[in-house]
Formats: C-alpha cells, structure tokens, sequence
C-alpha cells in the first residue's frame, strides 16, 4: 500500500481550556453539531458529527495532571484519510486560536489502520521500527519522563519472539506480544505503553504510535502522521 491509502486517527492532548470550548473550536472548522454526552462516563465526552456525519471526540485525560480536572481536554478524531489532513490541520489552528495549549504531559498518539496487514507486515513493522528505535526517540526528542511511563521502548524479548516463532499469521504476532495467545485483549492493557503499541492493533485495529511529544502546530501534527 502507498502512504495515501492508509487510513489514520489522532489523538491530541490539551490543557488551559475546558471541553466545550475546544468542541465547538473543531465545529468551526467542519461544521455539524456540538453535544455534550452527559452521564456516558467518566471521560465526561464532548461530540462534534460534522457535515460528513463522522464523530469528533472531545474528552477528559487523567494523566494531564497539572491543570484542574476540567481543563484537560484531549481531542479523539474519527478515521481520517490522507485527503483529510488539510482539514485536521485547520482544527489544529483552531484549537489553538481558542487559546487551548500543551505542557509537558501532553502527547500526540497516531493510529494507523491495519486491516491490510498480515503476520509478517505487522512483524516486519516491528522489526525495522524497533531496529531504528533510538534514532527516532532522538530525531523526535522524546523526554526522558514520557519514556520511564506512558512511552517505553520495545522490549528485547518482543522482537526475540518475533524471531523465534517465524512469524506468518497475525495470531503469531498476537502471542509475540503478550507472551500467549490473547484473544480478548483490553483497551488499557499495561503492554500498550510502549513506543510502538501493538496492544491496539488486536483491541481495534490500527497499529499506535504513541511517542510524539504534544504540539498545536499544524505542520507538526502532519509531519507526525
């Protein structure tokens, strides 16, 4: 596949300004309508559906710890295509225009769709990323802090598993990873902080890559994807 025909998503977190404002900074931009999904949970969700009728998330981030509860808002976009990123990067100024912000604590999470790949994709994604690992923590000058908790490396027993199993099928990858087989992976499964999360790939679908330091810099967020 070309890079043009992968589909993505972000996640974008903010600080300064409550999930409302943010909600209705995103309605500028694509249009729709704004709703605030009270009661669903404790993300305390804000929702855009825009004119093409797909859902912008806004919600709440327990990790975004130093600012108050209610002005912590981290953005969830619906799947997006390469033709899209003109757009996001104009929710992005508008975001900011708002007078949203990112700290220390915030990150940029890609997701990348991977109904196309097959065992030896997945591991042959792995395999090179975690072979060039140190250069992109570098390049992308990923903190020492995002590194010890939310962002580690891959582990050198993954990719030795990858090795040892020769891997074919997805469900390969899938033991790889957990050390078993799992067929009932969970969203918050503790191998998902990691620089390249493939806990997602198996809990829906898309490959994670979590390790980008927050920004509202348009050019930015289009360089990440």
């Amino acid at each position: 596949m070309k890079l043009q025909e992968l589909r993505f998503g972000v996640e974008l977190e903010t600080v300064k300004r409550e999930r409302g404002t943010v909600a209705r900074a995103i309605q500028s931009v694509v249009g729709g309508e704004v709703s605030h999904v009270a009661g669903s949970s404790s993300y305390d969700p804000w929702e855009v559906r825009d004119d093409k009728n797909r859902v912008w998330k806004v919600v709440a981030d327990s990790s975004l710890g130093n600012v108050a509860a209610h002005l912590r808002a981290e953005i969830v976009t619906p799947v997006l295509c390469y033709e899209d990123i003109p757009d996001l990067q104009e929710v992005v100024r508008a975001v900011r225009r708002c007078g949203a912000q990112v700290d220390e604590k915030c990150g940029l999470h890609v997701h990348v769709g991977t109904e196309e790949f097959g065992g030896k994709a997945l591991t042959n994604l792995a395999k090179t990323f975690y072979k060039y690992e140190p250069l992109i923590i570098a390049a992308l000058g990923v903190s020492e802090q995002r590194m010890r908790q939310y962002t580690k490396p891959l582990s050198d027993e993954f990719i030795a598993r990858l090795e040892k199993l020769r891997i074919r099928t997805r469900d390969q990858v899938n033991k790889a990873w957990y050390g078993r087989l799992n067929n009932h992976p969970t969203r918050y499964c503790s191998s998902r902080y990691v620089t390249l999360n493939l806990n997602s790939v198996f809990y829906r679908g898309t490959v994670e890559f979590r390790l980008f330091e927050g920004t509202l810099h348009a050019g930015k967020v289009k360089a990440a994807i």
